[in-house]
């Protein structure tokens, strides 16, 4: 086989192809890799149909050409390739539905001695991993390679061709049918995954429109600064043993981005970036199954990105081809690639294939990169390098801390989760032998009359009790909904002034209670209205000097009521600090510093004021509730 490359420009190229050359020939692939617009499409299949109509003709607009060791844009690139031992199928489908475009078109093409299928589909529409899902329907064996059609960056309207047909919503395909023709692949990825993983959490197809939690036009302007440069930066996922890269190719009012493959929800998907030292490196050296062949012909569908980011570092992949057989192709959208008997849809990637007629076709000589690049462009590949290390570096740096941090929160939690279930057993536990105790002594009492040494114990256990209902209510909180009911609060706070009057005996204080309203309803619920008045006067009873009265006023000021407890204590120093859990300004005072950061809590719930006074002489814990209206 033989494969002739031309440019097309000024208009001349009627007369730079000598199509005599062509004329005794019956097996003519030609492919137009078109960067300039779909009238010039149109055109020159026009001109290469009437001129050669012998020839199958595939086209498509691009992102950029390959032709030989030249990289362009906005030019034309003409590939016509001739066979003397392979026949040629051609097919074209128009329409939105991927799956049954791959697959009508395998259907077509393929045949018992099919080699390879060579497929461009338009870059906006199609979804390129339906697609091939289609043709892997009908043989999962067949060779596929080619592309998702380009329009130089616009994404707005790529288009494809057949014979002298062009469509902008479909696919178009050549089988190459041979006993003799040898075809072998290979492909360079070179983009590795950075920072952190995501997970896709809303996607329909290949259109994304949730990730980690945000919109994702969210995600991408969050991580990169900018919602503009999402095509350089794809989204990179594990696919049958591969790291697949899904670019964005389309970006919709709504904030969704479309991709030219599919994700699913609840994928792990991490950032890319280009690995410049991967890219530096020899392609043909580093692609075994392109080294271990002679080939007559390359033909490379690489991604736009590839071009974008690398610049004029692309021909350090390119020439190397160049230098052992004619090479022609162009910047894709979406690569296709077979791999394990799998079509698979790629991004970010160089795709290629060799051909030959000929096993005992010999190569030239191999172009090494330092023969390839000058000194400014090796400049520029040190800064890229240097750049890619960085941020692989810090990439593993912050991966390595985030394993860390998550063996540190998965310990932290363990221990929590272990801590609440001991309160939970301890608490239950308790309840049985309190509930005996006090039941003991009242009957003991009934029987027998009041005994100092009962009565002492009455009053520590009543203040055990307060700490067991606080322990209580912490663990339940979260599973128990507490009822609000309409509660008069004077006869409340009277009740629970009495339960702690023995308690009050023991420091020689007493309680005054002032009431200026003989009722005052409020709706609250019962159990949390009980930790603020319980803790309260227990506060006051522990911290008041002996021999001093405790002072509790329930009054009412127009549509507000106010609940108070002033005692004759030490000054409160830090009065902020004392609702903060496990704060006790008395280390030598029972208990474990949680009543009033348990009170300050239900307040904020319950939209209850607080407010704290203390001087030398006296300290006042105020609540202020709302009144029923």
């Amino acid at each position: 086989m033989n494969t002739y490359n031309y440019t097309y420009q000024n208009n001349s190229f009627k007369t730079e192809i000598d199509y005599s050359l062509f004329k005794d020939e019956k097996n003519i692939l030609i492919q137009v890799f078109c960067g300039q617009n779909e009238n010039t499409l149109q055109y020159l299949i026009n001109l290469l149909s009437d001129n050669l109509p012998n020839a199958v003709i595939l086209g498509t607009t691009t992102d950029g050409e390959i032709k030989d060791k030249k990289v362009s844009t906005f030019k034309t690139v003409i590939s016509i390739s001739v066979f003397k031992y392979t026949t040629i199928k051609a097919s074209i489908k128009e329409g939105t539905n991927s799956f049954n475009s791959g697959f009508e078109i395998a259907k077509e093409l393929v045949t018992p001695n099919t080699k390879l299928i060579i497929t461009f589909t338009d870059g906006t529409s199609t979804n390129g991993e339906d697609y091939l899902k289609g043709i892997t329907a009908f043989n999962e064996k067949v060779m596929v390679c080619g592309g998702m059609a380009g329009d130089n960056g616009h994404f707005t309207q790529t288009f494809i061709s057949c014979g002298k047909k062009v469509i902008n919503c479909g696919a178009v395909a050549v089988s190459l049918n041979s006993d003799i023709l040898q075809v072998f692949n290979d492909h360079k990825y070179d983009w590795s995954p950075i920072g952190i993983e995501h997970t896709i959490d809303k996607v329909k197809g290949n259109r994304i429109y949730e990730i980690a939690g945000m919109d994702a036009i969210e995600f991408y302007e969050k991580y990169l600064g900018s919602s503009d440069s999402y095509t350089e930066f794809p989204l990179i996922v594990q696919r049958n043993g591969i790291s697949v890269a899904r670019a964005v190719l389309t970006r919709y009012p709504d904030g969704s981005f479309g991709c030219g493959g599919n994700l699913y929800k609840g994928d792990k998907v991490r950032l890319g970036f280009a690995n410049a030292e991967m890219i530096m490196k020899n392609p043909v050296n580093y692609l075994k199954n392109i080294n271990n062949y002679q080939a007559e012909t390359f033909f490379i569908y690489s991604c736009m990105a590839r071009r974008r980011y690398m610049q004029s570092l692309i021909k350090v992949e390119i020439e190397p081809f160049a230098s052992i057989a004619p090479t022609s192709g162009f910047f894709t959208y979406a690569e296709f690639f077979h791999t394990n008997e799998k079509n698979e849809l790629m991004n970010q990637t160089i795709t290629l294939v060799g051909l030959t007629e000929n096993a005992q076709h010999s190569s030239d000589d191999l172009v090494k990169p330092s023969q390839i690049i000058n000194e400014t462009e090796s400049s520029y590949a040190k800064t890229i390098q240097a750049l890619t290390n960085l941020i692989q570096q810090s990439a593993k740096d912050h991966n390595e801390q985030s394993k860390v941090l998550e063996e540190q929160m998965n310990y932290s939690q363990k221990i929590l989760k272990n801590q609440k279930l001991f309160l939970r057993h301890a608490v239950h536990e308790t309840n049985t032998p309190l509930s005996v105790i006090m039941s003991n002594i009242e009957l003991y009492e009934m029987q027998n009359g009041k005994n100092e040494y009962l009565s002492n114990i009455e009053v520590a256990m009543k203040s055990i009790f307060s700490i067991y209902d606080d322990l209580s209510y912490l663990v339940k909180k979260d599973q128990v909904n507490y009822k609000v009911y309409s509660l008069d609060l004077v006869d409340f706070v009277r009740s629970r002034v009495y339960f702690f009057k023995s308690v009050a005996t023991q420091v020689s204080s007493k309680f005054i209670l002032e009431c200026n309203c003989p009722e005052m309803i409020i709706n609250f619920s019962e159990t949390k209205l009980q930790r603020i008045v319980d803790n309260t006067i227990s506060n006051a009873i522990k911290y008041t000097n002996k021999g001093e009265d405790i002072t509790v006023k329930v009054e009412k000021i127009t549509n507000f009521f106010k609940f108070s407890v002033s005692s004759h204590s030490k000054k409160i120093q830090d009065p902020q600090k004392i609702f903060d859990e496990y704060y006790r300004e008395e280390e030598s005072k029972n208990g474990f510093g949680l009543g009033l950061n348990l009170v300050k809590r239900i307040c904020d719930e319950e939209g209850v004021i607080i407010n704290v006074t203390s001087d030398s002489d006296n300290t006042c814990f105020t609540y202020i509730f709302k009144g029923n209206k």
